[in-house]
């Protein structure tokens, strides 16, 4: 049976965006680190990492600065790689759509995120992000996904509020220590779950086409998680959505 999608998608009023300015391409050796748990403005968030290339990953949410832990590889790394390949494929398939794994994303004053991955529409097609002159991302993406494990606690809580605020459309947190997975869209400003239908397959309500065999996913079958996204990419919805772009 083929899932069908029925839901119509409200979408929050666009939220203004934030013009950043360009970051400073200096490095001052006396710029203090950055460490995890200081409170610090998304302006001096972002000079201290840029001033230590060494730090892979750092974010500010709501005005504190998380550092994760190192990344395992079967609880974080394996399925961080199946999120992106399935991505890389819808992306592959549907015009002036993008993705990006791990770039940061300058939300509002107080939040610069780094997804794990994310999907995102052109400008030109409606999409709420604008590559910025120094080549950071500045608006919140259609889609954020992030993979959870150590960080769990933030992901579902202060990450989702901010997420939710800026309008994020859809957010997909994918639990591996759990085999869960969490889809929120947003609506009327607030996240709801999206739900697996009869078939055990999640469909996004914004980017059509965009189909997730859950069980596929956790068992690993990355044959079935690519055949169920073609199926996804050959539905009249998929289509629709982008013949209408093509205008």
């Amino acid at each position: 049976m083929i899932p069908r999608e029925s839901e119509v998608v409200l979408r929050a009023p666009a939220t203004p965006k934030i013009k950043f300015p360009a970051s400073a391409t200096p490095v001052d050796a006396d710029i203090p680190p950055l460490n995890p748990g200081d409170h610090l403005s998304r302006a001096e968030f972002h000079r201290r990492y840029q001033a230590h290339p060494e730090i892979k990953k750092a974010e500010l949410i709501e005005g504190v600065v998380y550092m994760p832990s190192p990344i395992r590889f079967t609880k974080h790394s394996e399925p961080h790689g199946w999120i992106v390949g399935w991505l890389v494929a819808y992306v592959a398939a549907t015009p002036k759509t993008r993705l990006g794994d791990n770039a940061s994303v300058r939300l509002d004053w107080e939040n610069e995120a780094q997804p794990d991955a994310f999907l995102m529409l052109e400008p030109a097609r409606g999409g709420n992000v604008e590559i910025a002159p120094d080549d950071y991302l500045d608006g919140a993406p259609e889609l954020v996904i992030e993979v959870a494990a150590s960080s769990v606690a933030y992901d579902l809580h202060s990450k989702k509020r901010v997420y939710q605020r800026n309008g994020v459309q859809e957010y997909l947190v994918l639990q591996p220590r759990e085999r869960r997975q969490d889809w929120f869209v947003l609506r009327g400003g607030v996240y709801e779950t999206l739900s697996a239908n009869e078939d055990g397959v999640i469909t996004s309500q914004v980017f059509p086409g965009l189909w997730l065999n859950v069980s596929a996913f956790w068992e690993g079958d990355l044959a079935a998680l690519l055949a169920t996204l073609q199926n996804g990419i050959a539905s009249p919805e998929h289509g629709t959505f982008v013949e209408k772009f093509k205008m």
